[in-house]
């Protein structure tokens, strides 16, 4: 590992409550669930977008690599790493973390 590149492969180092995510997919076009295209042109509300964390800094407490996030795309930042594009956030930007799936075998969750 080298001054320039973490252990994760990404030439940058982030600094306090900022989570580096990557898109899930693409932004455009949407299907409904029976199957219907919507154009990214047919908005009626505010749409939140669901993206894979790549990186978070040292005071983020809530994510960690690898979390799915749900955020408001109207409130990031892009940055290109390697040819890639990613989405630059602020912890307090991020409204959800996706759960983790019950395992197939397991007997589910008790209360």
């Amino acid at each position: 590992m080298t001054d320039t590149q973490t252990s994760d492969g990404l030439p940058i180092r982030l600094l306090h409550d900022r989570v580096l995510v990557q898109l899930e997919g693409n932004e455009g076009e949407r299907r409904s669930a029976a199957g219907i295209v919507i154009p990214a042109t047919a908005s009626i509300a505010q749409r939140l977008s669901w993206a894979t964390a790549v990186a978070v800094g040292p005071n983020v407490r809530a994510v960690a690599t690898g979390d799915r996030v749900l955020f408001d795309p109207d409130e990031r930042s892009e940055v290109e790493l390697h040819g890639r594009e990613y989405i630059m956030l602020r912890e307090r930007d991020v409204h959800a973390v996706a759960a983790k799936r019950v395992e197939p075998d397991s007997t589910g969750l008790y209360l």
